[in-house]
């Protein structure tokens, strides 16, 4: 198993934007120095509270910032942009970084960045795949294109001139492009499918209750199936909430005292996914009561927290019940306290990641399904 970094963070209102986004830097040059193997990032232009606006200008902060360390947009939003602008800055931030950049879309979930873009009553799943077509076709295609979608028209056959390089839409420095990623929130994700059979890799989300995690795995076997290719654990990214500290009463506290930045999170997520009519992602089972989902239910279920020995033992535990994926991601949260968070991802990265691939690898496993399905893991 490998690890590596998500965050979309949401920082207490009236938090110092400035030392928001310090911080959010901070952690990600930190995971480059601790050898993790990716960073993503999310985006939203009109949320206080998770404050990152444009997930590529951010990740372009970073690029003489860090050396190892896969960068990627976790997500690009792209029904709230032109596909023409997304390929150019794409392309760019890839050459940026050297062909670091992975590249993570999706039709975007926040309905008050829909509304303020125009696109809260139209299909934005099907401005998505619009978009991303078009995306794709301009790095495979030479000027002066010729795109004409029902959202987007793209062509600069009025003003090509080859002569002076004008016209022309850079392709990124990774051919034919970057790898892309698509993040689930979906229990038993349709989109998990659809991606996979277009050579694309899941991510599932941090926020998702881990029966529906594992409802994800089945998805992207039959993607794999439909393109003709093997379905390898290792491609599969799973995001999860987890704080680490050197002593478990420090680690109590940081993670479920009332003003910890774990319950604050999910707090968030859950007011914003239960008003918009969402909260079956928090419940465990079909038809579950709404008044179950507290938020001691949420956080009892997706924080994992403790000392490296108790964090690595449930990290295991939680992917017996998912299956095995290759990369877990560890979600960013706000450092309330740097210095905790500091520690916890030094702890994730030195001491929790060798103790959970030391009982994978003495286990024995093998093969490329999910332990939970077959009884065996797949590649670490």
């Amino acid at each position: 198993m490998q690890l590596g970094f998500f965050t979309m963070p949401i920082h207490p209102l009236g938090k110092d934007w400035r030392q928001s986004l310090r911080e959010d830097r901070e952690a990600f040059i930190l995971a480059d120095a601790l050898g993790f193997v990716e960073g993503l990032v999310g985006e939203h232009v009109t949320d206080q509270a998770e404050n990152i606006t444009s997930s590529a200008m951010f990740i372009a902060t970073l690029a003489d910032a860090t050396r190892r360390i896969r960068l990627g947009t976790g997500t690009v939003n792209m029904p709230n942009t032109h596909p023409a602008a997304v390929a150019g800055q794409l392309a760019m931030l890839d050459h940026l970084l050297d062909g670091r950049l992975i590249f993570g879309i999706s039709p975007g979930g926040l309905l008050s960045d829909a509304e303020a873009f125009g696109n809260l009553d139209a299909n934005r799943n099907e401005m998505f795949l619009e978009a991303i077509n078009q995306v794709l076709a301009i790095w495979a295609g030479e000027p002066p294109y010729n795109l004409d979608g029902k959202y987007w028209k793209i062509s600069t056959a009025r003003t090509h001139v080859p002569a002076f390089g004008q016209g022309i839409i850079a392709r990124p420095l990774q051919r034919p492009h970057p790898p892309i990623l698509v993040t689930a929130v979906a229990p038993h994700s349709r989109g998990v499918t659809a991606a996979a059979a277009r050579g694309w890799e899941p991510v599932s989300a941090n926020f998702l209750m881990p029966v529906w995690v594992r409802s994800h795995w089945p998805r992207y076997v039959e993607g794999c199936a439909m393109a003709g290719r093997p379905a390898l654990a290792e491609n599969w990214r799973v995001a999860k909430s987890v704080f680490v500290a050197d002593d478990l009463a420090t680690a109590r506290r940081y993670a479920t005292a009332p003003d910890s930045p774990y319950r604050a999170y999910y707090h968030a997520l859950l007011s914003k996914l239960a008003r918009n009519g969402r909260i079956e992602l928090f419940k465990t089972r079909p038809g579950q009561p709404d008044h179950e989902i507290t938020l001691d239910h949420v956080c009892e279920k997706l924080v994992i927290w403790g000392t490296p020995d108790k964090v690595a033992d449930e990290l295991l535990a939680f992917r017996e019940e998912v299956g095995d994926f290759g990369t877990l991601l560890y979600a960013g949260k706000d450092w309330a306290d740097p210095a905790l968070g500091r520690r916890s991802m030094i702890l994730a990265a030195e001491q929790v990641l060798p103790r959970v691939n030391a009982a994978i690898g003495a286990a024995g496993y093998s093969g490329t399904e999910p332990a939970a399905a077959s009884g065996g893991a797949a590649r670490q």
